[in-house]
């Protein structure tokens, strides 16, 4: 996870690209001129800045220049519309770490942006001197009442079914078996998949996320196995792929359901055989790493119509963990309220302090088709609009549970209280994605266009409408 500065005076652009980096996990902020993001810069500190190359006033070569002098350790990766060869060797000649040119789809720039934080990440371990460790231990003892964690990380939750939950990550985590997570988009399935990482005999090892739905066949078999130099146009130099660098570690496979049938073949051998071969080489690499699985598919469903084998379903179906939705522990809602609250609050810089038990009440009631994930955007854009410390029903945004529950999409609908129309636009839009998905048998090239939208947009859509493939 890393700390992003994300410049560009297009809205739809900058919004689009930071709802993509917080999905994955990245702590974001964003501003529309080259001033306002050198003010975020010196006020917040960036492990990376990605900025826009033409801007008003302050452009992007302005920006680079200014950081490479004032923030020496901060990357920069510049993006454009108006890119071409020269200004890309003249923006790397002032020190950017890379350089896109737009358009360019969800999945080339999450993948670039990866890369290169998991490159920052390498080369500050091997520079790290031995008097900089001292110094971290120190600190980290002096703080240690503070920095721990809850048991469960930040999972929430005291219903019974989340403490047979909890019981279920205590057993696996102290054994080395595959572990298999089911449940509905946005209960927290990578949430249980790093709490049984850091109770196991691993949990000092890398954690490794990979999100199997977001990348083509060709780009997750480069990112999982890695690759040589020259097995492919633009295999520039070796490339480690996540089975290497989560060694002695954990590898977290999200939408473990949308992988290709060859790339399942090659899961198979290494959760087989405990080695692998790059993509375009012929070395046998040996790894020691643990799997954790997780789809959104129900168990029962996982091999009727979804092309996934059998076979790789038993090896991964060892210890199975499913997570319940949020409806059916409604009694977890007041302490999740108060938990996202105190999370949102400093974000969102609201003077909420307390929740109106009328609010609880109508939170309480609403069937929560997004789960978790959902609950927590709805308090975001409550602690928004709020301007009292008391959250009232009135900062809710506008949503009608039935409706919402036939729909499954808990986005604002028309109540008796008036309409919403850009909640009713954009609530018929994500349903258009989805039946393209369905008809398209989750080819999004295909599905994009049946809608008649370039891939990059229809990717862009996805990811802002939380729909996974």
């Amino acid at each position: 996870m890393a700390q992003i500065v994300i410049i560009d005076d297009h809205d739809s652009m900058r919004e689009g690209l930071e709802l993509l980096l917080r999905r994955r996990g990245h702590r974001t902020l964003a501003a529309d001129t080259g001033a306002r993001g050198m003010e975020l810069l010196e006020e917040n500190g960036a492990d990376l800045v990605i900025t826009d190359l033409k801007m008003s006033k302050m452009d992007g070569m302005e920006v680079l220049t200014a950081i490479r002098e004032r923030y020496p350790e901060t990357e920069v990766l510049v993006i454009t519309g108006y890119g071409t060869i020269e200004k890309a060797v003249e923006a790397m000649k002032l020190g950017a770490v890379d350089f896109m040119t737009k358009p360019f789809s969800s999945e080339e720039f999450a993948v670039k942006v990866d890369r290169l934080v998991q490159t920052m990440e390498e080369r500050r371990r091997l520079h790290m001197d031995n008097r900089s460790l001292r110094v971290e231990n120190t600190y980290l003892k002096e703080g240690l009442e503070e920095a721990v964690e809850p048991r469960y990380g930040a999972i929430v939750g005291e219903s019974p079914v989340m403490q047979r939950v909890f019981r279920w990550i205590d057993r696996v985590a102290r054994s080395e078996s595959t572990v298999m997570i089911y449940g509905e988009s946005g209960t927290g399935k990578e949430l249980v998949a790093r709490a049984i990482h850091a109770g196991s005999g691993r949990g000092e090892g890398p954690f490794v996320r990979v999100n199997c739905g977001a990348l083509s066949e060709s780009l997750l078999d480069s990112e999982l196995f890695g690759h040589e130099k020259g097995a492919f146009t633009g295999a520039e130099r070796r490339r480690r792929g996540r089975f290497e660098l989560a060694n002695g570690g954990t590898l977290f496979l999200d939408e473990i359901s949308t992988v290709a049938p060859q790339t399942q073949v090659r899961l198979l051998r290494v959760l087989q055989e405990r080695e692998l071969e790059r993509v375009g080489g012929e070395e046998t690499i040996p790894v020691d790493v643990r799997i954790i699985a997780a789809t959104n598919h129900p168990q029962e469903r996982l091999l009727q119509g979804t092309g996934f084998r059998e076979d790789l379903f038993y090896r991964l179906h060892v210890v199975p963990i499913t997570l319940p939705p949020l409806r059916e522990r409604k009694e977890d809602i007041p302490i999740l309220v108060a938990h996202f609250v105190e999370k949102l609050r400093e974000r969102t810089r609201s003077p909420v302090r307390e929740v109106h038990p009328r609010t609880l009440e109508k939170l309480a009631e609403y069937s929560w088709p997004g789960n978790v994930r959902e609950l927590e955007n709805v308090l975001e854009r409550a602690l928004v609009l709020a301007d009292g410390e008391m959250l009232e029903l009135d900062d809710l945004p506008a949503f009608d549970d039935g409706q919402a529950a036939r729909d499954g999409d808990g986005g604002p609908m028309l109540t008796s209280e008036g309409m919403d129309l850009n909640g009713i636009v954009e609530r018929m839009e994500a349903r258009l994605l989805r039946q393209a998905l369905e008809q398209a048998a989750g080819v999004k090239a295909e599905a994009a266009r049946l809608l008649g939208l370039k891939p990059s947009v229809f990717y862009y859509k996805l990811e802002k409408y939380g729909i996974e493939g």
